[in-house]
């Protein structure tokens, strides 16, 4: 059975618009939650304004107070099932709220920084393999390259350290897929190269380079669809 609007908000039926609205309001914030409150007691609360503080609500509950309970029975139904609503909209917006939370912090300590770190070792490569390929024999240009592919396998190092930093979030899964798997691509490459270094076999070379190319579009799309986040 419904409880008497009248009497959850403490007032008279003979209340006036304003009376009830000041006892809404004060038992409002006595009850409410953060303050220590019971969240029934503000649902019970809020189902009554939902009958009071409407005057068409309140002429139908006055006038079927007397004779049947049906109607205020509804409308405190319906105030209940408003506040209940109201209150699952408040926490899905605050679970939405977290999670963009997590995604631009993922973004800012992880993604952008292997970003980066990927460029350093993506883009140098066309005039690094130009310079080995005027002689692969001189040892000078090999040893220039062995820096590089050393340097290279360095960032890499940090690159793995900060995709394993944070755990990537739950809507941007297939973003933290497709990064690694730009992650593998250089990986692969590099080893590639490293075994063209040791042996001078083309097809080491060609790999790698192939390998490289394929990382920088990715890394290309991994920018566009970070844009499309619309997080910045």
């Amino acid at each position: 059975m419904a409880r008497d609007p009248y009497q959850v908000l403490g007032v008279s039926s003979t209340a006036s618009s304003v009376e009830i609205k000041a006892a809404y309001r004060q038992l409002v914030k006595l009850h409410h939650p953060d303050a220590g409150g019971d969240e029934q007691r503000i649902l019970a609360l809020n189902a009554a304004w939902e009958v009071l503080g409407d005057p068409e609500h309140r002429r139908a509950y006055d006038h079927s107070r007397s004779h049947s309970a049906s109607v205020a029975d509804e409308a405190h139904q319906r105030g209940v099932r408003n506040a209940r609503a109201s209150a699952a909209a408040r926490v899905a917006k605050g679970q939405a709220a977290a999670a963009d939370d997590a995604l631009v912090q993922w973004l800012k300590q992880v993604y952008v920084p292997i970003d980066r770190l990927l460029g350093q070792v993506i883009n140098p490569f066309p005039a690094q393999f130009r310079a080995l390929s005027a002689d692969p024999y001189d040892d000078l240009l090999m040893e220039a390259f062995c820096f590089y592919l050393e340097q290279s396998r360095n960032r890499l190092e940090v690159v793995n350290r900060l995709y394993r930093a944070l755990p990537i979030p739950a809507s941007s899964q297939g973003f933290g897929l497709s990064l690694y798997y730009c992650l593998s691509q250089v990986e692969d490459a590099l080893s590639e190269l490293e075994r063209y270094t040791m042996g001078y076999v083309d097809s080491y070379l060609h790999d790698g380079r192939e390998m490289l190319r394929e990382a920088k579009k990715r890394r290309l799309r991994l920018q566009e669809e970070r844009r499309r986040l619309e997080i910045w």
